[in-house]
């Protein structure tokens, strides 16, 4: 059964996830406000779309997204703001626990004002080091121990407990390593790319023989928003990525060779921690969801190299 047309909130909708996530609603028909403080988002992602608004608001303050909540009176919330990126969360280890008090203030006023159901980002990183793979949703042990992930993880808590107790229902996404065009440059494909149009050496930490998968926006899109649309997964969670295995050193190689560069990859000393040697989700759900063949990491990458062209 299809949503009707709805008003939603997508909190972080000026990041990459987000910024996709609401023009995908705006052309479904959805009324989108847009909520970021652009500390690491970007006005110019914002759709420009006549069924989107954007308000500038820090959700980890109350002060500024209680007014919002209480104007709008959102059907839907898609909460998919956070302080994200691995070095940029290791430096921030205080910063990033603030993010819990922006769950709390989201299901808060979410049970307060009537949402029907809260769609909460988290992230692989919850998994830590994997102890099995592929890492299934149910059957993985939880093994975070990184700020990030532990915030990630208690905000999954926190879905769970209003759920149980106020009767708010939920939906997870554990997002896996997600790229595509609106991608800031800090992330590894992106900064890859960057790197590999300038000529300039990439650089990997380590010996590069740890191994990601990589989803495609256009897939992670048209999963969540198809479980949106037809009401699936209500209060539970799902990974949402691609389970084909690439080192980060092949990585780099196919992104060298597509974009017919002559950039060198040179080798760094491995982190000391927050870079995982091995991730890979179980996407049973996700296929069910899709019904059809993603999108391979080569085919990406072309699609990256047609849109500078």
């Amino acid at each position: 059964m299809k949503i009707k047309r709805s008003n939603i909130l997508v909190t972080g909708g000026a990041g990459f996830i987000g910024s996709s996530l609401a023009q995908k609603l705006c052309d479904y028909g959805h009324h989108v406000v847009v909520a970021d403080n652009l500390e690491t988002g970007d006005f110019s992602k914002i759709p420009t779309s006549t069924n989107c608004s954007f308000i500038k608001c820090d959700v980890n303050n109350l002060s500024e997204i209680q007014p919002i909540m209480t104007s709008f009176k959102f059907d839907f919330v898609f909460h998919y703001a956070a302080l994200v990126g691995v070095l940029r969360t290791l430096e921030n280890p205080v910063k990033v626990l603030e993010d819990i008090q922006g769950i709390q203030n989201i299901l808060s006023l979410s049970k307060a004002t009537g949402v029907k159901k809260v769609f909460y980002s988290s992230s692989s990183e919850v998994y830590g080091e994997p102890v099995e793979l592929p890492q299934h949703e149910h059957k993985t042990p939880l093994n975070s121990r990184l700020p990030y992930a532990v915030v990630k993880n208690v905000g999954e808590a926190f879905c769970r407990s209003y759920q149980q107790e106020y009767g708010l229902d939920f939906t997870i996404f554990r997002f896996f390593n997600t790229y595509g065009e609106k991608q800031s440059e800090d992330f590894v494909i992106s900064k890859f790319f960057r790197c590999a149009l300038k000529n300039e050496d990439i650089t990997i930490y380590g010996d590069g023989s740890q191994t990601r998968t990589f989803c495609h926006i256009e897939d992670n899109l048209e999963a969540t928003v198809k479980v949106f649309e037809e009401n699936l997964f209500t209060n539970d969670v799902l990974n949402i990525g691609n389970d084909h295995l690439t080192t980060i050193i092949e990585l780099a190689q196919v992104i060298i060779r597509l974009t017919d560069s002559k950039s060198k990859i040179i080798f760094l000393p491995p982190l000391k921690e927050g870079d995982m040697t091995r991730r890979q989700p179980d996407i049973g759900k996700m296929k069910k969801v899709l019904s059809r063949d993603f999108i391979t990491l080569e085919e990406g990458i072309k699609e990256l190299v047609k849109g500078i062209n």
